[in-house]
């Protein structure tokens, strides 16, 4: 007996040795410590101003595209050409699906695969919840304190469309999610233009009109264009990943940039369960609401397996090295403790979603009184695609779900797969990195997923090097403004953001 006491603390003792040399000669990226302050912000009063311009104009797209209130979206037309002539002289502008946007400045060298921009026009309604302030078209270059108002709400500090600009801020929908990007690549090209940069290969910037309603008749209509173009691109940029500020990403203290190599896909079906109905006084053993709640609960309990897929793998390996101890073993030793550090992530709903593909119930229908059984339940189920799984393998998980009932499965909304995993090793991706350190010259970098849905995933045709990353500094309140009320983007940032995009324009080929 002893002596298999000591054969298994032996094996322990040597697993223990195992592990931390493994831990402490794990190949995680190595930061270095920043050696500069980095770009200090100028303020641009005039960027500030027609960013200002351009929020007020209510491009919104919401439901079928055949509900657009087009208009507006013919106001930011002619905006654009008003407040960027330099750009229309300069450049080959051609219009899209009419409203999709799309400028060429021409480099050099011909022979060389452009590099492309993207960005939309079109923002989410703002909701109608009443605002703090009345105040509309408001701009204090001296950003002092706005003087006293009547307070209605606490939802929005200034009217959504006001382009308010207080407080070292500039407010309005669509101020980050998109138009402080798209006026951003606008200044950039701008300043490219204006200080006569000729770039070595062609830059494009390509703007579409109905990203938040799917992008099917502003992106996918410009990716077939530059497809029938026979137009391949070095690099394609869009928006993704954030610079998250520190203390967003537990166990690290520094910010941490993220950029999308890749996107999830999206499957949402509605699943009708059929039962008997009838009056509630006299209800079956088992009503079509209980069989739904039955395949509902097996939906939500027996999930997705979880992975640790290659490119989540580069995310620990980039910031492993700045995480606590336990962290640092846990990553190092996967071959070990990959099922520990998979369930560790799988309870946090942020890291759960980057490890398996999620499964959300959003809907649900049944009787219309409440003493009536319904004949027949339905609920949608919303799945978010980790690369790796496929469409077919998650229409099994629900058929597996729904075995033993008698139910009717119908996709509903856009279905996609996940996207193509983008290389990191590519001149591309290493100059965003050298962008961020351009702007934030502590903040680690790293290669990361893209939960939500992009216009980059429509590009997948024209290139093999699609990045999704807009160099703003942000936290999680912040975040929150996003798709919701009082959305804002600082000065600080749009300067920041508008001095990334010429950098990257200026040193692709350096």
């Amino acid at each position: 007996m002893k002596k298999i006491i000591f054969i298994i603390l032996g094996f322990i003792i040597v697993l223990i040795v195992l592990v931390l040399i493994r831990t402490f000669t794990y190949s995680f990226k190595k930061i270095n410590a920043a050696t500069a302050e980095g770009w200090k912000m100028i303020r641009n009063d005039s960027a500030i101003q027609r960013l200002s311009g351009g929020l007020k104009i209510p491009t919104v797209s919401s439901g079928e595209l055949g509900e657009f209130n087009f208009s507006p979206f013919d106001t930011i037309k002619e905006y654009l050409k008003t407040s960027y002539p330099l750009i229309y002289q300069n450049v080959e502008y051609v219009e899209v699906n009419r409203y999709g946007l799309v400028y060429k400045l021409k480099g050099k060298n011909s022979s060389l695969d452009p590099i492309l921009f993207l960005s939309h026009t079109d923002v989410v309604p703002p909701g109608d919840a009443p605002v703090k302030d009345k105040s509309e078209n408001v701009f204090r270059p001296d950003d002092k304190p706005l003087p006293a108002v009547s307070k209605v709400s606490d939802e929005w500090d200034f009217a959504p469309f006001s382009g308010a600009v207080a407080n070292g801020r500039i407010y309005g929908r669509g101020s980050i999610d998109m138009k402080g990007m798209l006026f951003s690549l606008m200044e950039s090209l701008n300043n490219v233009i204006k200080n006569k940069h000729i770039p070595e290969r062609d830059i494009y910037l390509a703007f579409g009109f109905d990203e938040e309603v799917g992008g099917l008749q502003g992106a996918v209509y410009i990716a077939n264009y530059f497809k029938q173009k026979n137009i391949k691109f070095d690099a394609v940029y869009d928006e993704g990943g954030l610079v998250l500020e520190k203390g967003s990403v537990a166990g690290i203290n520094s910010d941490v940039a993220v950029i999308g190599c890749a996107e999830k896909g999206f499957l949402s079906v509605k699943i009708k369960v059929k039962g008997l109905g009838g009056h509630a006084s006299m209800p079956p053993a088992e009503s079509a609401i209980g069989k739904a709640a039955i395949i509902m609960h097996r939906l939500e309990t027996d999930q997705m397996k979880p992975m640790m897929t290659p490119l989540i793998k580069q995310f620990f390996d980039s910031i492993g090295g700045s995480m606590p101890f336990m962290n640092r073993v846990a990553i190092a030793n996967q071959w070990l403790l990959r099922p520990v550090l998979l369930s560790k992530m799988t309870k946090n709903n942020s890291t759960n979603s980057l490890v398996r593909t999620t499964t959300a119930l959003t809907m649900m229908k049944g009787s219309d009184a409440p003493n009536v059984l319904s004949p027949e339940v339905e609920f949608v189920v919303n799945f978010r695609l980790l690369p790796g799984n496929t469409i077919q393998q998650v229409k099994e998980h629900i058929a597996k779900a729904t075995k033993g009932f008698n139910v009717e499965v119908q996709e509903i909304d856009n279905v996609k797969e996940a996207s193509a995993v983008s290389p990191t090793d590519t001149k591309a991706f290493k100059l965003i990195q050298a962008g961020i350190k351009e702007i934030y010259p502590s903040a680690i970098s790293t290669p990361y997923l893209t939960i939500g849905a992009t216009d980059a995933y429509k590009y997948q045709i024209v290139s093999k090097n699609i990045y999704r990353f807009m160099p703003i500094k942000i936290n999680d309140a912040k975040k929150q403004s996003i798709h919701s009320t009082n959305e804002y983007l600082s000065i600080e940032n749009y300067m920041k953001m508008i001095h990334y995009f010429e950098f990257i324009m200026l040193n692709y080929d350096k």
